[in-house]
């Protein structure tokens, strides 16, 4: 149901979904077996889509962003395109995956935050009612998905709506559509054009430019949104995107500075220390440590 795709050597791998003829949907559902090893995949990578996963039974931990994530099932997660995500050694793992595309959310635009929300919110473990509701929804999509009736589309857009708006509800979340504040909904859209690798290294002003605002009235609406200036949430994601690439790649530092937009390695380390208060070296090793302890405990 997906492909690997390695954009850069040594980089993060990169997972597309690929759904085989004559299944043309940007769409795949089914149990963690049919959708085949890459759906616990152990090693970490990322999606151009986005997944739901049910958790029903296994044991091990999920872990997204490098926040590790311990699997307490039944449980639901979501990982967002562009998040690194990989299963630790998991075991015995039973549920559902459903995959899709931006594409199949145009029904429901406002699905899109939710899901990006939803993909930073820790997992919990579900009481069986709220299990038994989403696996009935998860169930009713596959039959759908499977029995292909005339306007099946339509039905699992309505479904996956659904699937998101109760996930949501569980994470104590708005549903997904409300109506945000000019404050919030621009926020949301600056958020999301962060993740535009053409804007790396760019200055406020040049987000401000992309979004048709200006950098006085972005400044003012981010921080009433967000509690937080343009600039500190640039390089907040910045220093996110380094960790990644140091504790998913084997790049070097001054590769690693390359991809996030700095030309000078240098530069970069001072960044990095001043954000995250260790040297890019010394945030990769001391991960490798814990990783190499806990691997042992098992």
């Amino acid at each position: 149901m997906t492909s690997v795709d390695h954009p850069a050597p040594a980089g993060l791998p990169r997972h597309n979904l690929e759904v085989p003829e004559p299944a043309t949907l940007p769409f795949a559902i089914g149990s963690f077996d049919r959708i085949g090893p890459l759906s616990r995949a152990p090693f970490p990578h990322r999606h151009t889509f986005y997944e739901f996963v049910h958790v029903t039974g296994g044991a091990g931990a999920h872990v997204v962003d490098l926040d590790e994530r311990e699997l307490h099932p039944p449980q639901v997660c979501v990982i967002a395109p562009g998040q690194t995500h990989y299963w630790r050694q998991s075991a015995r793992l039973e549920g559902h995956v459903v995959l899709f595309t931006d594409d199949f959310l145009l029904t429901h635009p406002g699905d899109r935050d939710a899901l990006y929300r939803l993909g930073g919110a820790p997992g919990r473990q579900l009481t069986a009612e709220e299990s038994g509701r989403i696996q009935g929804l998860v169930a009713s999509m596959e039959r759908e998905h499977r029995r292909r009736a005339p306007g099946f589309r339509g039905v699992l857009q309505a479904y996956l709506h659904i699937l998101i708006v109760e996930t949501g509800r569980l994470h104590h979340q708005a549903p997904a559509g409300r109506r945000a504040e000019p404050a919030v909904a621009l926020a949301k859209r600056f958020q999301k054009l962060i993740d535009d690798r053409e804007l790396l290294g760019s200055s406020v002003p040049a987000y401000a430019t992309r979004l048709g605002v200006s950098a006085g009235y972005l400044n003012d609406m981010v921080r009433q949104a967000l509690g937080a200036s343009p600039g500190h949430v640039i390089r907040q994601a910045r220093a996110l995107e380094a960790k990644r690439l140091l504790a998913g790649t084997t790049l070097s530092v001054t590769q690693v500075a390359g991809q996030l937009g700095f030309a000078d390695a240098a530069y970069f380390c001072r960044f990095f220390r001043r954000e995250v208060g260790d040297t890019p070296g010394g945030f990769r090793q001391r991960l490798r440590r814990t990783r190499h302890d806990g691997d042992g405990d098992g």
